[in-house]
């Protein structure tokens, strides 16, 4: 990217970091996985360094910078290639698509989070190829081993996963932390049935009320205790465990065992016998 030392202040309110070696920008639209026939969003081009790797590799791209320099400078570029369209807007102010999209960037620092949650919360999205903090995207993939509220809510439905570190010393201004691809596929099938979102997202947010210092304590508030003691169970975690250490396959038992319509026989009361 460019390494312009005339607009630090601009640089420091977008927080902006822009990559300044091109084999890495190649490497990281290769692990985005497009072809020919994808529509891409890219957040934040700047001066274009994933930009030129995008457009050879996708079908059509839209490109929404925030900054207004980068936003022109990009636009006379790419003025006479119908393939891309460059947008001076904030990505977090965009209307999903209503078909079938991928998102690249390399993503302002500031707005991680916020661009994060837009892209789980766009229904037509098939994947996420997010250069952010490599802290970030360890916390949000569970590479740490414990697993954010966010993830667990999602996870029937995209799959996150930590990609290449990147080191700091790639980026211009240089930032305190080394960046990290977070990628978010979207699942062909989802985990769950429509209809059972609600009810799962329910149990998500239930558990992570903080009742009682752990997982258990927290379900025991809707459910009984054996019920809560018996899912657990099944779901190999004891009942006692903080809720940020509980992984993905085990909130799908418990949501089978105390949110399925038809309740598994054990949990039912046994019929009395007749004298």
């Amino acid at each position: 990217m460019s390494r312009s030392t005339t607009r630090p202040r601009a640089r420091k309110r977008l927080s902006q970091n822009f990559l300044t070696e091109p084999a890495t920008a190649r490497r990281i639209v290769g692990a985005a996985g497009i072809g020919p026939s994808d529509f891409v969003l890219e957040i934040g081009p700047g001066d274009g360094m994933l930009t030129r790797h995008l457009i050879r590799q996708a079908g059509r791209v839209v490109a929404y910078e925030r900054d207004p320099h980068y936003a022109r400078r990009l636009a006379v570029r790419y003025d006479d290639n119908d393939r891309i369209r460059i947008v001076h807007k904030d990505f977090r102010c965009v209307e999903p698509p209503e078909h079938p999209f991928a998102v690249v960037g390399n993503i302002p620092f500031g707005a991680s989070t916020d661009i994060l949650r837009w892209c789980l919360a766009a229904p037509r999205l098939t994947a996420a190829t997010l250069l952010t903090q490599y802290e970030f995207a360890r916390k949000y993939s569970g590479n740490y081993g414990r697993w954010t509220k966010s993830t667990i809510t999602h996870w029937p439905d995209s799959v996150p996963a930590l990609g290449e570190r990147i080191d700091r010393g790639e980026f211009f201004p240089v930032p305190r932390v080394d960046g990290a691809i977070l990628r978010i596929v979207r699942r062909p099938v989802p985990l769950l049935p429509a209809g059972a979102r609600s009810d799962y997202r329910r149990m998500v947010e239930l558990g992570f009320s903080g009742v009682g210092g752990s997982l258990g304590a927290s379900l025991r508030r809707a459910h009984s205790a054996r019920m809560v003691a018996r899912a657990c169970a099944a779901a190999d975690i004891a009942t006692d465990l903080p809720v940020g250490l509980v992984p993905p396959a085990a909130w799908l038992t418990l949501y089978h065992r105390l949110y399925d319509t038809a309740p598994p026989e054990y949990d039912r009361p046994a019929p009395r016998r007749r004298r």
